[in-house]
């Protein structure tokens, strides 16, 4: 197909999301300015999600990018459920004991989060009370711990990434009379999915990391350059860290099996992960939970136990969490899939959104109208406006991106055959040369910061 470049504008900003804070005066001024966010499928349906949320009970904003594999099914649970459960790690026991109260009297529950979601984000509705009930329980063993001064926010983050894993694996586990959820939990369980989310409160900024999602944070310098700052380590095997950790935890003659052709087990390429039970359970267990249950090739989960299993779990969901505390200098946060660092470097990703934001910034008073405005001035506005090529900018800097990450040629600019190529191959090619991408860019305040 050839592609007209309006028809590449509809398939490429089709996921568009954005979100601009209401800044209320005074103190509760949020650090965050707005976020803008988008994906774009290689796999049919696309296996990434992507969350964003204000915690209503705790201040703070969270974001969030899942990247499934096997499948859709793990990422899209993840993405539901993984920033309730920090919220409730963050959450005083007088805020959890109200929500217990009111949930045991039958009253409507304090809302926890506040989503800003795309209209076409798909949710589970047949096991939102399921998810719920297991999101209680959870809240119910913080309250038995009897601590009076809760988590700081690293410990929130591990916990609740830890303990939404084991949920996702007990829950297969147990007996299941619904016919549905039970397939739904079989999906979630055997495919997976890795995350990463980021909490900004004020001028501390969280990044909690598992597999190999990135945050990346663009710095401007005060002579006027633009610098990056990782606030993430991919989890794979390119990483000697994760090779390390994985030899400590297991025997000494499984050295040279625990990694073939770089990917774990010979099998997956992140070293850390939600769900993927197949590299965490023992063969028998998965063995009874497979053999009682269901069609396998129906619900296409992947049966294959490698040669060299011996010592599992082999992954685990545990995030790596990196604290930094955000200067005026730090004007934006990049969290994307690997989807986009695969075609991108860092250094590359940063001076995209920075000249995006110094040609946004460029536009907007050329757009102020002098008075009386008549036809022949708007006309003349608009010739410029084409002239200087603004009217193909893309207004969100995440399109901006997934453009660049297709499209750019050995150059670095963006060729309109190349991406109209890109974005009609078939789908069994697609995947050959791209994954899913998907981007969340959030800007701070610096101002807002710049006060505290």
């Amino acid at each position: 197909f050839q592609l007209s470049p309006s028809q590449i504008n509809d398939i490429l900003r089709a996921g568009e999301l954005s979100h601009k804070t209401l800044h209320l005066n005074g103190k509760n001024a949020s650090s965050v300015l707005r976020f803008e966010s988008n994906q774009l499928a290689s796999n049919t349906p696309i296996e990434d999600r992507r969350s964003a949320a204000s915690c209503l009970q705790t201040k703070g904003m969270m974001f969030g990018v899942f990247d499934g594999h096997a499948g859709s099914a793990c990422a899209q649970a993840v993405s539901e459920r993984l920033l309730h459960y920090i919220a409730v790690s963050l959450m005083p026991r007088h805020t959890l004991e109200e929500i217990e109260l009111a949930v045991e009297c039958m009253k409507p529950i304090l809302p926890i989060l506040q989503w800003h979601k795309h209209p076409n984000d798909v949710e589970y509705q047949e096991i939102t009370s399921q998810y719920f009930e297991n999101l209680r329980v959870y809240w119910q063993h913080l309250l038995d711990l009897d601590t009076e001064l809760g988590f700081s926010l690293e410990e929130a983050m591990t916990c609740a990434f830890k303990r939404l894993d084991s949920d996702i694996s007990l829950e297969v586990q147990a007996p299941q009379e619904n016919e549905l959820m039970r397939n739904i939990a079989l999906q979630v369980a055997f495919s997976g999915a890795t995350a990463c989310v980021a909490h900004v409160d004020g001028v501390h900024l969280h990044v909690a990391n598992t597999g190999d999602c990135r945050a990346v944070l663009g710095v401007h310098e005060e002579d006027g350059t633009w610098s990056t700052l990782p606030l993430t380590r991919d989890h794979n095997a390119c990483d000697e860290f994760e090779i390390r950790r994985l030899k400590r935890e297991h025997p000494r003659s499984e050295e040279k099996t625990l990694f073939v052709n770089d990917r774990l087990l010979g099998i997956l390429m992140p070293s850390r992960a939600f769900g993927d039970v197949q590299l965490k359970w023992s063969k028998e267990l998965q063995h009874s939970i497979l053999e009682n249950s269901c069609d396998v090739e129906a619900l296409n989960i992947y049966q294959y136990v490698p040669p060299n299993y011996h010592t599992p779990p082999y992954l685990t969901a545990e995030p790596e969490v990196t604290y930094h505390k955000l200067r005026s200098k730090d004007k934006f946060l990049v969290i994307a899939s690997d989807g986009l660092w695969e075609m991108l470097s860092n250094e590359k990703v940063v001076k995209l959104v920075a000249g995006h934001l110094t040609e946004l910034n460029v536009q907007k008073p050329q757009l102020a109208f002098e008075k009386p405005v008549n036809l022949g001035y708007m006309h003349s506005l608009l010739l410029q406006r084409k002239n200087r090529g603004t009217a193909s900018l893309d207004r969100n800097v995440a399109t901006h991106l997934i453009r660049h990450a297709i499209g750019s040629n050995e150059y670095g600019e963006v060729d309109q055959e190349k991406l109209a190529a890109m974005l009609t191959l078939p789908e069994d090619l697609a995947r050959m040369y791209r994954d899913d991408i998907t981007v969340t860019v959030v800007y701070f305040n610096s101002e807002i910061i710049e006060n505290y």
